[in-house]
Formats: C-alpha cells, structure tokens, sequence
C-alpha cells in the first residue's frame, strides 16, 4: 500500500511538472512570436549583399574600382580593402521610384556606398569576398531632418552582378590570351 500511495504521488508530481513545463514553453513560444516581430526589420538590415569570387585581390580590386569609378570618392584603401562614397543625391530616382507608391514624395534623398573587399583562400586557391552596404537617408521636410531608411538593395545586387561579369570575361580573355601564347610557342 505505501509502494502504491509513493507510486501515485510520484506520478502526480511528474504530472505537474509536465504541465508546467507545457505552460512555460507555450508562453515562451507565444513570446518569441511577438519578439520577431518587433526585430523582424533588425534582422533584415544586417543581411548585407556579399559574394565570394574564386580571383585573387588585385583583379576584383581593380574590377570594384572600374565599376565605382563614377561616385565621388571619400576613401579608397586598397591595403585596408574598403572603398567609401561621398553622400550621393539620388532624390529624383527615389521619388520616381515611389511614385507609384502610397509614400508621399521626398524633398531630399542621398546614398552612400561602402564596399569591403577581403583576401581568402579556398584550399590553396586565392578567393575574395566583397561586401556592399548602401546607406539611405532621405529629408521629408527640413523639420524633421534626415532620416536613415531601409535600401531595396538593388544597387548592392548589380554591383555584384556586374562584378562577377566582369571576372568571367577578364578570365576568358586570359584563356584565350594563354592558348595564343602555347600555338606560338607550338609553331615557333
């Protein structure tokens, strides 16, 4: 009989356990919800566009510089690796892309880029990641000042695209460079 009364009181008490343990991580998970929420635009903001190119520092570093060769320059450090834009006034192209929208026009817009370039290697073979944040801001009123707005990204995402096309035909003109000089050797 005390083995059957310790056998239901232990059973009682797993069983409130249990049910505690269910009501903490339902509330929890209940908490997590709205918590994602609230940091949902956090998180979208530090994904920041980046790729990683299998060519080594100098050809991307030159490729980046001919492709930002038409933004005014703050800072480009090839030894740090970083190249950073002026503020860029991009008002018009801001509202004519929101004219459509339900945002009222903007009475000033600026960018400015900033791209890091990194050294890496993949096995034995040379690699490169670059980096490109693109920082709004944009001026509704002189009252209110200027405020820092989330980019769409599609400049940060051409610029990689453009780079990427750009190594691709740097390489296939060195192959073809490279096959010019083994006929001659050949022939020769």
């Amino acid at each position: 009989m005390i083995n059957d009364l310790a056998f239901i009181l232990k059973n009682s008490i797993k069983c409130k356990l249990t049910k505690i343990s269910l009501m903490t991580s339902l509330l929890l998970s209940l908490q997590a919800c709205t918590s994602y929420e609230n940091f949902k635009n956090i998180t979208e903001d530090l994904e920041i566009p980046s790729q990683v190119y299998r060519s080594d520092f100098n050809k991307v570093w030159q490729e980046v510089m001919k492709i930002v060769n038409k933004y005014p320059r703050e800072v480009d450090n090839q030894d740090a690796g970083i190249i950073k834009t002026r503020w860029i006034d991009n008002t018009l192209e801001l509202n004519f892309a929101d004219s459509f929208g339900s945002n009222d026009a903007v009475k000033a817009a600026q960018f400015k880029l900033i791209i890091n370039i990194v050294k890496g290697y993949r096995g034995s073979k040379e690699v490169s990641k670059v980096t490109v944040f693109k920082r709004q801001r944009v001026e509704q009123d002189f009252l209110q000042g200027w405020k820092v707005i989330r980019t769409d990204g599609i400049l940060e995402k051409s610029i990689l695209y453009r780079l990427e096309r750009a190594l691709a035909i740097e390489s296939k003109l060195q192959e073809i460079e490279d096959k010019k000089i083994k006929e001659a050797e050949k022939s020769f």
